[in-house]
């Protein structure tokens, strides 16, 4: 199955972003090995000249490291991925706050809002 990929950005950034989340989830947990380029490209439906560059980004993020003989990994540096994972988090929360603001939300609103829907207290 195709990855979901829409045209108003740059492919390779998305690609990025979805390994990011994969990485972080636990998907691809620390130091476990990746998928092929080609491997991966043919599961996103893209070029794998795309998916290499993305891999690129990931591997200067420190994310992932190539090993001559072994292929790709995810690094084992489970602080960084710690990190990154509250990157995304903290870039979900801002988009979402900017969204209930342009609808007209309070803060208070929001808060009250989330507790009703997911029916989970807040200290």
């Amino acid at each position: 199955m195709a990855w979901e990929l829409k045209a108003d950005r740059p492919i390779y950034l998305q690609l990025v972003e979805i390994i990011e989340r994969q990485i972080v989830s636990g998907i691809y947990p620390p130091g476990g090995k990746l998928p092929s380029v080609r491997e991966l490209a043919e599961t996103a439906a893209v070029n794998p000249n795309t998916m290499q560059k993305a891999f690129g980004e990931l591997e200067r993020d420190g994310l992932i490291q190539t090993q001559r003989t072994n292929g790709r990994t995810v690094t084992e540096d489970e602080a960084l991925i710690g990190r990154f994972r509250l990157k995304l988090a903290r870039k979900h929360v801002a988009d979402f706050w900017q969204e209930m603001k342009a609808l007209g939300y309070t803060e208070d609103q929001v808060v009250e809002l989330i507790r009703q829907t997911t029916g989970e207290e807040f200290s």
